[in-house]
């Protein structure tokens, strides 16, 4: 029995040793770190050129691409040895991000910096280029195909029956589609918010609401869902 436990014993402590490598290659740190360097340039090329929310934050898409970075270094770091893997779970773990994530999209791309370092200080070069190829195709596509059909909120008020009906004849001619949101009648007045789709046309159509007769004020929004921009 006592030979048995030193056997384990000994198994145990040969594994920790042979897993215990403080020697990390200076061409493959450069190399992972080009590598998740470029990666993390390409999720900032494409959230600049895809955002679409309020206000642009540089700071937060450069934090990408020290994100890649630093993710990377240190799954290098783990992959080195075990005892310090074992460190580096508990030092991590009581990291906390207090930064509020407004668009669900920021938190996709954060999620897409993380992975992409941690594959590419794995070593799996070729997984992290074409993941995030295929990752940035699908995202540009799907978001800018969006940002194309802009929801937009259009609130007019007018004087009767006869502006409301001219002002529905226009929109049926100049916009994509359209969804009458509220409507509110009083004695001499009108409101309405109404839900629009442009598509290719231009928001220069509210001009000529302006101009119809019995149209007081007409004032286009542009909507996302969750807030008014």
């Amino acid at each position: 029995m006592d030979q048995e436990k030193t056997s384990f014993t000994d198994l145990l402590k040969n594994s920790v040793v042979d897993n215990f490598n403080t020697s990390i290659s200076i061409s493959k740190i450069l190399l992972t770190l080009g590598i998740a360097f470029l990666i993390g340039l390409f999720i900032y090329l494409l959230y600049k050129r895809v955002f679409s929310g309020v206000l642009y934050s540089k700071s937060f898409n450069v934090s990408l691409i020290g994100m890649t970075l630093i993710t990377a270094l240190v799954i290098i770091a783990i992959n080195s040895n075990l005892v310090l893997s074992l460190g580096m779970v508990g030092a991590l773990s009581i990291v906390r991000f207090r930064t509020p994530i407004k668009d669900p999209t920021d938190l996709i791309f954060l999620f897409w910096a993380a992975v992409a370092g941690i594959v590419t200080g794995a070593g799996f070069y070729t997984l992290a280029v074409i993941g995030s190829v295929v990752v940035g195709i699908v995202l540009f596509l799907f978001i800018k195909r969006a940002s194309f059909e802009t929801p937009y909120l259009l609130v007019l008020n007018c004087s009767g029956d006869r502006s409301e009906q001219a002002v529905m004849q226009k929109l049926k001619a100049v916009v994509k589609r359209y969804n009458v949101k509220q409507k509110t009648v009083t004695a001499d007045n009108v409101e309405m918010t109404v839900e629009l789709r442009l598509g290719e046309n231009e928001p220069a159509f509210v001009n000529q609401l302006t101009a119809i007769e019995g149209v007081r004020d007409a004032v286009l929004i542009s909507y996302n869902g969750d807030y008014v921009s």
